[in-house]
């Protein structure tokens, strides 16, 4: 990998990282004042825990060795000790690093769903789990060459394999499942009604949305990078998809294009149903363009992702709803966004993907296997993460008490207030 390739690398990594603090403001302005410490907390809890355990077997158990591509050794590398001396170490230890972002944003994500509600040290021992019995095994199956869902259409005698770029399933799906399954296990917030619950800060959540859409240009063209480099490294391994070069323009455009088309999705959507396009609608419109452009940025033309950000912003303005008429409390919306957005980004390219998709050259090969990728990272995501709930709510508790809850949590699980009104 020449330096120029390196360096963007290392910056991608940067810009995915600064994209959890990103989640940590959006969800921080979207819960009630008293309650931003602990929303806030807990995106900065995933960054501290998911790295340390990415760096000391995360990163081995994604190299899906073991028993056809579901998972790998632990133990291969504890604590990269060969790979840090090893050859090519430094373009390596660069794609640990990066793979690390990853790891850390999906786990952040699943929090939005059961703020005002959680207790501190409850999340943290799920985030344990959940990182490693769910994420660092997904990473693999869609990501690694040995795994089972990057080699899914080999398996099947296809022409065509998985597209999930830059973490469609992985990612987006799989926080979107997760989230479900908790907001179901710790049940509804207290005078959970619509209108009830108001953004506290919508400053705060506009900063989270531009902070995540400048930081998701790591988060999509970051992958690039494997592609410039040698025989040998990490670049032949988490490439995402298959037969493709360096498509870093393209990316960039669509990550772009995708997300502006979703706010013009959203705001349309909002000004029909309610009269009135908002801010927050704008912000959440953003966040939906980058989660359904994320798995198909590379294998778009640019007119096509501009119809799936107009698609993944109307779309998901409306599955925002579906928790007032089925009675989930996803408090802010990750069901809604991450995981209808990251199904409709995924399944898209059955349709669109440039020369396998059904409408652009293709059959129905591609769409068979995105479905298939999309409807098994739901499941076990949803399983992996209701299982883990209800084991830490049944023992020694997840949600704290109604009283806490109403009078904000952020002093009872910190000892802090996110606003010193008064001296």
């Amino acid at each position: 990998m020449d330096s120029g390739n390196l360096a963007w690398y290392i910056a991608a990594t940067a810009l995915v990282l600064f994209m959890t603090p990103g989640v940590a403001f959006f969800y921080g302005g979207l819960v009630k004042a008293k309650s931003v410490i602990s929303m806030m907390m807990m995106s900065f809890g995933a960054m501290g825990l998911v790295a340390v355990l990415w760096i000391l077997y995360g990163y081995n158990m994604q190299t899906a060795d073991w028993w056809g591509g579901i998972l790998g050794n632990p133990f291969s590398d504890f604590g990269l000790g060969a790979m840090a001396t090893g050859e090519n170490a430094t373009v390596n230890l660069t794609a640990v690093a990066y793979g690390a972002t990853f790891a850390i944003i999906t786990v952040a994500l699943i929090s939005g769903a059961i703020a005002d509600r959680a207790r501190f040290g409850s999340w943290m021992i799920f985030a344990f789990f959940f990182a490693t019995i769910d994420y660092f095994a997904v990473a693999g199956w869609v990501w690694n060459t040995n795994g089972w869902i990057f080699n899914l259409g080999t398996t099947l005698g296809f022409s065509t394999e998985v597209i999930d770029y830059a973490g469609g399933t992985a990612v987006h799906i799989n926080a979107g499942a997760a989230a479900l399954a908790l907001a179901l296990v710790l049940g509804k917030r207290v005078g959970f009604q619509k209108g009830i619950h108001k953004p506290h800060n919508v400053p705060l959540v506009m900063l989270g949305a531009a902070i995540l859409w400048f930081g998701w240009f790591g988060f999509n063209a970051g992958a690039a990078a494997f592609y410039a480099a040698p025989e040998g490294t990490s670049g032949d391994i988490l490439s995402g998809i298959a037969g493709v070069g360096s498509p870093a323009g393209l990316i960039v455009l669509n990550t772009l294009g995708a997300t502006a088309a979703a706010i013009l999705g959203w705001a349309m959507v909002e000004k029909l149903k309610d009269g009135k396009p908002t801010a927050v609608g704008a912000a959440s419109g953003a966040v939906a363009g980058l989660v359904a452009i994320t798995p198909s940025c590379a294998n778009l033309a640019p007119g096509w992702s501009l119809l799936l950000g107009i698609i993944a912003g109307a779309v998901c303005a409306l599955a925002v709803e579906l928790k007032w008429r089925l009675g989930f409390d996803d408090s802010l919306d990750v069901v809604g966004v991450h995981l209808v957005g990251g199904l409709i980004g995924t399944l898209y390219l059955g349709f669109f993907a440039t020369g396998t998709g059904l409408f652009l050259g293709g059959n129905a090969e591609q769409l068979i296997l995105q479905a298939i990728a999309a409807v098994t990272v739901l499941v076990f995501s949803f399983v992996v993460a209701y299982v883990l709930g209800f084991i830490i709510e049944k023992t020694i508790g997840f949600r704290v008490k109604n009283e806490d809850e109403i009078a904000g949590i952020d002093t009872v699980v910190h000892g802090e207030e996110g606003y010193a009104l008064v001296d």
